[in-house]
């Protein structure tokens, strides 16, 4: 492509092998795209590696791939190699032979650095700007906080991407979403998306790669900006992605898998031109002043189903009428009636986990509210730590004793109950606030209630046992 590039067209110029022709529409272009890592995880993998057997083909490219046991494993605090459901543990045990009859290194239940896969990547420095990363799950939306173009692909395509390092792919259309000002005390990574989500709707960036930039997104640290791209699928958007800056380059330093040395100086310097240039068209942009953004929780059954704390829930008859009866069945599951504060919502259970917020610094915003309070009575809350790395560093800095103090169950690695997929779910009817990314009818367990928020905010609302504005708290230094 010619002009001045978008950081989403100069990645994929970087990566087209061959042009496909027109897309659908005849607009954008149909391509063969180089993908450079993948990560697999137990639940998403077996009908590839099951195609694969079937056809006879070997993974091209083993060592660009990594496995996790992530999805449906327990989350005990006492953690074994099994499980109780015997579909679960066949489907780690199918995982763990695929590695070894396809030479894929693959990180199982007990290994020290198990962990969500989103979580995983990045801690070992195997996330690098100006890659593309193709995944068998949605959010793999959330490397393009490192200035990469990751996005979900289907069971298909995950054979087809271990058996030639390939994907045919439909270049995207370009949209914006800046930030402007600076991020207001008490507000979170989670707000800003949340606010994006709402603002946008749950299809608004449907089609498009969506870049982030603003001062705002240029304050956060890195796993902030994990949180906000992780959640960008949730508007629709098949990639995410935000310029690389010096803060990057600093995390991606020392780890395990990154380079090192010579090798990582004359990296930086290419990766510190991977950025939009000056003048490139966006088909879309929207901007939002942070100022205007508050501590948001969602209402529904979708993430653009939300608002901010001091908001009520919303009258059917007062929203657009094409959106009218999505809020009548969504109340209805919910429980709740319009013109109820958020804040008079109460709560049964409180998690805080998942590849959206279950990193170090969301352990530590947790604990910044937790720390001399206790859990209301009725409330069960846990915390599942991203990794087992993030447990060890949460442990050493004394985390786990705030959290128990508190009355939290702390728990071990895993997706948990970011999804039904294991034994962490709520009961029917159960309502709880989560960290999560998705508040779907059942996410949580079949009847359960899910209310999206930041980890401070699931931390105020188990100590309050409602939906609670964590800036009326008054916050204990860390």
């Amino acid at each position: 492509m010619a002009g001045p590039l978008t950081l989403y067209d100069k990645i994929i110029d970087r990566h087209r092998i061959m042009s496909l022709g027109a897309g659908v529409q005849g607009r954008e272009e149909r391509l063969l795209l180089y993908v450079d890592r993948t990560v697999l995880n137990e639940y998403t993998s077996p009908q590839a590696f099951s195609g694969l057997r079937e056809a006879g083909r070997k993974v091209w490219r083993p060592q660009a791939a990594l496995g996790v046991v992530d999805h449906v494993n327990s989350t005990a605090a006492n953690r074994t190699d099994a499980v109780e459901d015997k579909g679960a543990q066949g489907q780690i045990d199918y995982f763990a032979r695929n590695g070894r009859d396809f030479g894929i290194k693959m990180f199982d239940v007990l290994d020290p650095r198990q962990g969500i896969e989103h979580v995983v990547l990045p801690e070992l420095g195997w996330v690098l700007p100006g890659m593309v990363i193709a995944a068998g799950d949605s959010h793999t939306t959330t490397y393009g906080a490192f200035g990469v173009v990751g996005f979900g692909i289907g069971t298909s395509d995950i054979e087809h991407l271990l058996a030639t390092q390939t994907l045919p792919y439909t270049r995207l259309k370009r949209m914006r979403a800046r930030f402007e000002g600076p991020l207001p005390v008490g507000v979170t990574a989670k707000d800003l998306i949340m606010t994006l989500i709402r603002k946008i709707g749950a299809d608004g960036a449907a089609g498009h790669a969506l870049e982030f930039a603003g001062e705002a997104i240029d304050a956060l640290e890195v796993e902030g900006r994990m949180t906000i791209c992780n959640m960008a699928v949730e508007c629709g958007a098949r990639v995410a992605l935000m310029a690389a800056d010096e803060k990057v380059f600093a995390y991606i330093a020392g780890r395990p898998r990154s380079p090192s040395g010579a090798m990582l100086a004359e990296a930086q310097k290419t990766w510190a031109d991977m950025r939009t240039d000056k003048g490139a068209v966006f088909d879309r942009e929207i901007v939002i002043q942070a100022a205007q953004v508050a501590p948001m929780v969602s209402w529904g059954t979708s993430p653009d189903q939300a608002g901010t704390i001091d908001d009520v829930v919303p009258d059917p008859e007062a929203v657009a009428a094409d959106k009218r009866a999505g809020v009548v069945r969504a109340l209805e599951y919910m429980d709740l009636a319009p013109g109820t504060p958020l804040s008079d919502i109460r709560i049964d259970r409180a998690f805080i986990g998942s590849c959206t917020n279950a990193r170090l610094s969301d352990l530590r915003d947790a604990a910044r509210v937790l720390r001399g309070r206790r859990v209301a009575p009725g409330v069960r809350a846990m915390i599942s730590p991203g990794s087992s790395s993030v447990r060890r560093e949460a442990e050493a800095e004394g985390l786990d004793r705030v959290f128990v103090e508190a009355g939290f169950e702390w728990r071990q690695s895993g997706c948990s109950m970011c999804l039904a997929m294991n034994d962490d779910v709520l009961a029917p009817g159960e309502r709880c606030a989560s960290s999560t990314n998705r508040n779907f009818e059942g996410r949580q367990g079949t009847g359960g209630r899910t209310h999206l928020m930041s980890p401070a905010m699931v931390a105020a609302a188990a100590v309050t046992g409602r939906l609670t504005d964590v800036r009326a708290l008054k916050l204990l230094k860390a």
